[in-house]
């Protein structure tokens, strides 16, 4: 089972994402472009486990004593860089707590043996991604021209403002691929406590 942990997101800043992405999506067309219905702010992705490591992990995840959490989401860039730009993203801006709570949950799982963050937590929401998508910077990097117009048009705008919201809970979440994107189901809330 497809599988990761995440913060979800309330349906006013989503509603409010949905208008900007319907606003400048046709600055890239050839885009792959994520329903906004689905967006959330990862923590931990997990990737492919067994159903029995599911259930162990439901148990290490109600182990996790966060904080809530207030996180922003506002401006927009480009990974890996802007001229090789790969994926689009929402800029998150959150407090201390939520690089802690994403470090006790990596911890929580790593018992499991599901393999331990490698980078620093750097929360953001993928909005749309080009060519394979994976984010890392590469030797062999090109200039990707398909965010080239959706570039041009974002730096004579001012940078945008998506809201604010207070994270009192975390999920862990299934991933099914589907022709028309992938499909989220809640398995399991955690709450945060003050």
């Amino acid at each position: 089972m497809r599988t990761f942990v995440a913060v979800d997101i309330p349906e006013e800043i989503r509603q409010k994402i949905g208008r900007f992405v319907e606003g400048v999506r046709g600055f890239a067309p050839e885009a792959r472009w994520v329903n906004p219905a689905g967006l959330h702010v990862t923590l931990k992705f997990i990737g492919e486990i067994p159903e029995a490591t599911v259930t162990e992990a439901k148990k290490a995840l109600a182990a996790v004593s966060g904080e809530p959490s207030e996180i922003s989401f506002r401006g927009t860039g480009f990974f890996p860089t802007v001229k090789a730009a790969r994926v689009f993203w929402i800029g998150v801006e959150a407090d201390e707590k939520l690089a802690a709570l994403a470090a006790q949950v990596d911890e929580a799982l790593a018992p499991l043996g599901i393999a331990r963050e490698e980078r620093a937590f750097t929360p953001h929401l993928t909005l749309a991604r080009t060519g394979s998508g994976r984010p890392q910077r590469t030797r062999n990097d090109r200039v990707n021209v398909s965010f080239q117009k959706l570039q041009e048009k974002l730096a004579a705008l001012p940078a945008p403002e998506f809201g604010t919201m207070s994270a009192r809970e975390f999920c862990l979440y299934q991933s099914k691929l589907a022709a028309g994107g992938a499909v989220y189901t809640k398995l399991q809330r955690y709450a945060l406590q003050e």
